[in-house]
């Protein structure tokens, strides 16, 4: 991690140029030194505000995403607790990932570590500031339902989507088809994150649609080996808000 000069060493050399012109040009060289070291001082007391905007500005520019996230990452327990394991480790994430090295690169390298809690507070906030539909009203509490409310979103976004028979399904909840590309999904309405045993079963139906690619959604975030798991078989790993925007990239895959 790159590391700024210290005040001491940024006062140095002034103070020194100064002394030494003195000697030979009178007053007015120390007075112009003085002034040099008190921009300096005053830059360097400002370093910590400066910072600080500059974290809301690269924070908010991703704000969007982060609510989404958070959205995704986050569930309520049978029990009526808040479980927020999983947006902590994606704020964490994000910290580090998008924000460090933009923040090392800019030479406030050595702020971020006294400054992480602050940093991390800063992206919560982002994070908090997009409001939240309300799923409460909107979103289904069946799953058959639910996973007719995930094909409608997909008909928004322009698939022909259509929901399957519960059996036979082979794993697919809906089948969707857009400019030649056909798309499975599995759909959990779930009070908590999903597992690998969902992209299982969707590996396994889209052999058996012949689909080019898959998909699990959920209304909660993905347990670590399902996201795991789908890296490895190249299963896009969805929250139900995804599906209305939900386009292809050229070359025929929908972006993850």
């Amino acid at each position: 991690m790159r590391r700024s000069s210290s005040l001491a060493d940024r006062l140095f050399w002034p103070i020194v140029a100064g002394g030494a012109a003195s000697l030979w040009v009178g007053p007015k060289a120390l007075a112009v030194a003085g002034l040099v070291v008190l921009g300096l001082v005053m830059h360097r007391l400002g370093r910590g505000g400066r910072f600080r905007r500059r974290v809301r500005a690269i924070a908010r520019r991703h704000r969007e995403t982060l609510a989404l996230r958070r959205r995704q990452e986050s569930y309520v327990d049978p029990y009526g607790n808040e479980i927020l394991d999983g947006w902590l480790r994606e704020r964490s994430y994000f910290a580090e990932r998008t924000l460090l090295p933009r923040l090392e690169a800019e030479g406030y390298g050595d702020l971020v570590e006294a400054r992480w809690d602050e940093i991390l507070d800063i992206v919560e906030a982002a994070s908090l500031s997009v409001a939240a539909p309300d799923e409460a009203a909107a979103l289904p509490e069946d799953g058959i339902a639910y996973e007719r409310y995930c094909a409608a979103l997909l008909e928004q976004a322009g698939w022909d989507a259509r929901t399957t028979k519960a059996a036979g399904d082979q794993g697919a909840d809906v089948v969707a088809e857009r400019d030649g590309l056909r798309l499975v999904v599995q759909c959990k309405r779930y009070a908590k994150p999903v597992g690998n045993g969902a992209v299982q079963e969707v590996v396994a139906a889209r052999s058996y649609w012949g689909a080019d690619c898959a998909a699990v959604v959920s209304n909660a975030g993905f347990t670590p080996a399902a996201r795991k798991l789908a890296a490895a078989t190249d299963v896009l790993l969805l929250h139900h808000d995804s599906l209305a925007a939900l386009g292809t990239r050229p070359g025929g895959r929908p972006p993850r």
